[in-house]
């Protein structure tokens, strides 16, 4: 509770230093004077959760997020094992996974424009392209990291291939890949609002772009807000769900280290007398 305590009030330190800077119009490099205050925010968050349009951007985006980072979990996953078990996948895919994946998702976007016959399906296109490689990348470098004698071991028992793969390299590779899906899903956020900015008509972010050119400053803060905390949500259920598969892991403490104490070496008391004696005589016979 004490943790959960201490976040809390991080996070109301930092609302109170964004509502004394911007209510004061504090301009000395940084211009807060042009920001909305937290309760100028607060009312134009209000205003919108009450209308209808808030809700449908946000079920839109969600819509969006969830149908491409589930196709780039299945598809990323399924690469990147095929690609770190397989010499011959790797020959065929992995000069063109390699090309292709310093290109920035968003830079896609006139290509989803020009390839798929409707901005929604582009806009899948754009998430799944975001989250996909993170996903085959951590999923390549988990498999190859697994110990070969796992592998030795099932087939020392009779295991065929199917047997190693569902026994031996998914569930090792099981943290690394989550670890992926935890990094896709938020590059997925960023790119998804990118592209609602540019060809969506409805979305949160095709709606903080719309306040944007309005000079609706206090709405662009609004879906500001929306996306983080449906990034946070997000994640941290990916994270919930990777730690939930993951139960066989050791899990790591927040509790601060102790110094371990030493123990004293005890001398063994002195025997003296009649049954000193006798154990000197058993000891001998045993000898």
């Amino acid at each position: 509770m004490s943790r959960y305590a201490l976040r809390a009030a991080s996070l109301a330190v930092a609302l109170g230093l964004w509502q004394l800077l911007t209510s004061l119009n504090i301009d000395l490099w940084l211009r807060f004077s042009q920001f909305p205050t937290v309760a100028d925010v607060a009312r134009a968050f209000a205003d919108r959760v009450s209308g209808p349009d808030y809700w449908t951007d946000l079920t839109d985006s969600l819509t969006r997020i969830l149908t491409g980072f589930l196709l780039a979990a299945v598809l990323g996953v399924a690469t990147g094992v095929l690609v770190a078990r397989s010499r011959l996948a790797e020959d065929l895919l992995g000069s063109v996974l390699e090309v292709v994946r310093p290109i920035p998702a968003i830079a896609l976007v006139p290509v989803a424009i020009l390839l798929f016959p409707s901005n929604e399906q582009g806009i899948v296109f754009i998430t799944f392209t975001a989250a996909f490689f993170p996903v085959l990348v951590s999923t390549r470098h988990a498999v190859r990291a697994l110990t070969p004698v796992w592998e030795e071991a099932v087939l020392t028992m009779g295991g065929g291939r199917w047997r190693i793969l569902a026994s031996v390299v998914l569930p090792g590779a099981l943290p690394g890949i989550f670890g992926g899906l935890s990094v896709g899903i938020g590059v997925s956020w960023i790119c998804v609002i990118s592209a609602e900015m540019i060809s969506g008509q409805y979305g949160v972010g095709y709606r903080t772009w719309q306040d944007y050119t309005v000079v609706n400053y206090a709405g662009v803060f609004v879906g500001m807000v929306t996306i983080g905390v449906l990034g946070w949500l997000t994640s941290t259920a990916v994270e919930l769900v990777g730690r939930r598969l993951t139960r066989w892991l050791p899990r790591t403490s927040y509790v601060a280290a102790t110094r371990p104490r030493t123990p004293r070496a005890v001398a063994a008391p002195l025997r003296e007398g009649p049954e000193s004696e006798a154990q000197e005589a058993r000891d001998e016979h045993l000898v």
